[in-house]
C-alpha cells in the first residue's frame, strides 16, 4: 500500500516569491518617483523626487545582486518610458548599466550613505563615458568631451545624490530603514 507525503512548504521558493514581489514593488516605486521631475535637462537626465532611492535601499537590504537586477530591470523601463539612444553601447551605458550599478550600494549594508555614495557614483561613470563618447560630440562639438560629461552629468546626479542621501539618512535615522535592513 502506498501513502501519499505531503512536502513540507519550502521555505527557499516563499523567500524566492517574497524577493520578486519586493523587485517588483520597488522598480515600480522608483519608475513612478522617477516621473515626478524636479528639474529636465535637455539632452535627458533630470532631478527628480528621489527615484534612485527604491533602488538604494533595495540593493542595502538584499545585497548588491538583487540590487543591481532591480536596476537593470528600471534602466529597461526608463529606456522604454523615454529613450534616448544613438548606439547599442551607448543605450547600455545609459540605462541598464548605469542604474543596475545602483545596486553596488549594497556592498554598503552598514553604512548606507557610504552605499548611496558608491552607487550614485558608478551612475556617474557610466553616464560619463556615454556622455565623452557619444553625447559630447553631437551636444557640445566645441567643448572638450570629458569638461562637457562631467558638468552635464554632475548637474543633475549631484543633487539627485543630495536628495537620495537626504531621504535614506531620514530613513536610517526614524529606523524605518534598519527595520527593513
Amino acid at each position: 500500500m502506498k501513502t501519499s507525503t505531503i512536502k513540507p512548504t519550502n521555505l527557499n521558493s516563499h523567500k524566492t516569491t517574497q524577493v520578486l514581489a519586493e523587485i517588483a514593488i520597488f522598480t515600480a516605486l522608483a519608475t513612478v518617483l522617477s516621473l515626478i521631475i524636479i528639474y529636465p535637462l535637455p539632452q535627458g537626465g533630470s532631478i527628480t523626487l528621489a527615484s534612485m532611492v527604491p533602488i538604494l535601499w533595495l540593493a542595502l537590504r538584499r545585497g548588491p545582486i538583487i540590487g543591481l537586477l532591480t536596476g537593470v530591470l528600471y534602466g529597461i523601463i526608463q529606456f522604454m518610458l523615454l529613450p534616448y539612444a544613438v548606439d547599442p553601447i551607448q543605450l547600455l551605458l545609459d540605462y541598464p548599466l548605469a542604474f543596475g550599478v545602483l545596486g553596488l550600494a549594497g556592498f554598503f549594508q552598514k553604512n548606507p550613505i557610504v552605499g548611496a555614495i558608491v552607487g550614485v557614483a558608478g551612475r556617474f561613470v557610466m553616464h560619463f563615458i556615454s556622455g565623452v563618447f557619444y553625447w559630447a560630440p553631437i551636444s557640445a562639438p566645441l567643448v572638450d568631451p570629458f569638461v562637457y560629461s562631467s558638468i552635464y552629468n554632475g548637474s543633475y546626479l549631484l543633487p539627485e545624490l543630495v536628495i537620495s542621501g537626504v531621504i535614506l539618512y531620514l530613513l536610517q535615522k526614524s529606523k524605518v530603514l534598519r527595520v527593513y535592513l
